[in-house]
């Protein structure tokens, strides 16, 4: 990349800290203002040097030196962050999950193709080096022909009703915020999506999903057991087993190393170290399309946020609703 391209940031929680360290790693880019409208910003300016932040997002996308946002703000509030950003001219990179539903995410998805803006979900485990490498040492047929998938995601988070997980106002549950991982992680390795998709979700006295549990089933007969909980923690490791042996992924939300087993023992371990935090491999993505002028990226397409939501759609179909989800 040879232009410099400017980003602001949207909300400034933890993951946006993190986002703004990661950017620090990555050529051509400068950080220049941050918006939130819980008190954060001038903090969070002062720490990263930045050159503007702002209380008011209205005021924030006015800003004609920001040429891409960040938004690292809750679930709620995606939909009409994004669609704030968009209708200012603004590429964006959203957080996971996307939005709260497929029809959320489906009309941002028009507004950018119309505007002829940059938009994409920020699901940086897609760009980690180790998932590309997983991905080759599968296809080179290690483990031979995958049959079963298992994943987990379980964290333990002292209950808060105003905690983001536990808050139904805030699109909270281990679904949208955890579950997410284990299920496009299933997507990415086989490169399909399912044709059957199950779940049960325990809900919670909040009314969100406290441990869920799914089941993905694939056109070739594959099969992904997963789950997510931010009740109780678990190892969050990702297995792929296959007819001559099994890949085990520690961390795999973000990897840095492969275990190939076989015959119950393991035959070699394959690291694969990142820079900085991870986040700066999206964070290139997103600038090398705006700079090609794409509308979204090879790698992390419009479809693939799509059925994604789909799959999130189905799972809660049963269980749960979001406050005002289909309003808009």
């Amino acid at each position: 990349m040879t232009k410099n391209i400017n980003w602001g940031i949207m909300g400034c929680g933890g993951i946006a800290r993190e986002f703004a360290d990661a950017l620090k790693a990555v050529e051509g880019a400068n950080l220049i203002a941050a918006a939130s409208k819980s008190g954060k910003a001038k903090q969070f300016a002062e720490d990263f040097n930045l050159a503007y932040y702002y209380d008011d997002y209205e005021e924030f996308v006015r800003n004609e030196e920001i040429d891409v946002v960040y938004v690292a703000t809750t679930h709620n509030f995606h939909y009409e962050n994004t669609m704030l950003c968009l209708n200012n001219n603004k590429h964006v990179l959203c957080e996971k999950a996307f939005t709260l539903n497929a029809k959320q995410a489906s009309r941002l998805i028009e507004i950018a193709k119309s505007k002829k803006l940059f938009l994409m979900e920020a699901m940086w485990t897609r760009f980690s080096p180790a998932l590309a490498k997983l991905i080759s040492v599968i296809k080179a047929g290690v483990i031979g022909e995958i049959k079963t998938l298992k994943g987990d995601f379980c964290i333990d988070v002292p209950f808060d009703p105003k905690h983001r997980l536990y808050n139904i106002n805030l699109a909270g549950g281990s679904l949208l915020d955890l579950g997410i991982y284990p299920i496009t992680f299933a997507c990415m390795i086989l490169e399909r999506y399912p044709v059957e998709i199950t779940g049960t979700l325990n809900i919670g006295k909040t009314s969100v999903d406290q441990e869920s549990h799914y089941l993905l089933k694939f056109d070739k007969g594959e099969t992904a057991l997963l789950s997510s909980a931010c009740t109780y923690s678990a190892p969050i490791d990702f297995v792929i087993y296959g007819t001559k042996g099994r890949i085990v992924v520690p961390n795999f939300y973000f990897p840095a190393k492969l275990i190939l087993m076989k015959n119950g023992k393991t035959e070699e371990i394959i690291s694969v170290p990142y820079e900085s935090n991870g986040k700066n491999y999206e964070a290139i993505e997103v600038m090398e399309c705006i700079l090609q002028n794409k509308t979204q990226s090879d790698k992390q397409t419009f479809y693939d946020t799509l059925k994604i939501m789909e799959i999130l759609d189905s799972l809660r179909e049963a269980y749960l609703t979001y406050p005002n989800e289909n309003d808009f």
